[in-house]
């Protein structure tokens, strides 16, 4: 069995049409999409692709499809409260843009997902962590921070992301890997994501970039000019978002 697993769509369509292009020719037999498809410029193209998929897809709720889930029932969550305007514009936009059917799919999605791959065992997919979807750790969190998190896990895999940075690491005895971003990576341009079969391969797919970032600017997202500049073109370092995400990781 192969799984390929994608993470933090953002609704960045091209990147997402990409991927898919190579996962078709891997021959995979489960797409697990692991959260936050939400929010992002072009919502309602990037789900119903999501759901023309040829193969099995399962779906994992991540705290970006919560919170816009959340607007669409118009609940005001504890996040959306104090979050920033810059944050809840995109989050209020998104549920806008999405349909009665599309409320019920989001609340399908579970907090995580267990998967059997042979060769692999079972591996635990969730969005940031096993017990949270909003937890922040990298490949330099240290594992005195990490392992009450683990602890309660059987599976030897876990599958994360949340934060937009590939990597493979352990945590005690569990092999905890982030797929990456597909659609706002944290790293060098490029669309992120994980093949599992006889072994973890971290996989970074090209796409045209000044292409998806125009398909981006013509979008009425609110923050479709900054999208295309700072998540297409132009992404963080991996560098500076450690620096960057350091205070607010585990304590």
């Amino acid at each position: 069995m192969r799984v390929a697993a994608v993470y933090d769509i953002h609704a960045n369509l091209p990147a997402l049409e990409a991927v898919l292009q190579d996962i078709r020719q891997e021959k995979v037999d489960l797409l697990v999409v692991g959260g936050d498809v939400f929010p992002g410029p072009m919502p309602r193209e990037t789900i119903r692709r999501l759901l023309d998929v040829e193969i099995p897809v399962q779906f994992v709720q991540g705290n970006g499809d919560r919170e816009v889930l959340a607007q669409m029932r118009g609940d005001e969550t504890e996040w959306y409260r104090s979050a920033p305007e810059k944050w809840r514009e995109p989050v209020r936009w998104t549920a806008q843009q999405l349909d009665p059917e599309h409320e019920r799919l989001l609340a399908s999605w579970p907090p995580t997902l267990n998967v059997n791959i042979q060769n692999l065992g079972d591996a635990l997919f969730c969005h940031a962590t096993p017990r949270n979807d909003t937890e922040i750790f990298t490949r330099l969190t240290s594992d005195e921070r990490l392992l009450p998190v683990f602890e309660k896990v059987r599976a030897p895999i876990v599958v994360c992301g949340h934060t937009h940075m590939q990597f493979d690491r352990m945590v005690g005895g569990i092999r905890v890997v982030n797929a990456g971003s597909v659609g706002m990576p944290f790293q060098d341009p490029g669309a992120y994501w994980l093949l599992l079969g006889s072994g973890v391969e971290l996989r970074r797919t090209e796409y045209d970039f000044a292409k998806a970032a125009e398909r981006t600017r013509k979008t009425k997202y609110p923050q479709a000019e900054e999208f295309a500049a700072r998540n297409v073109m132009n992404p963080p370092s991996e560098a500076e978002t450690l620096q960057s995400f350091a205070k607010f990781e585990l304590k």
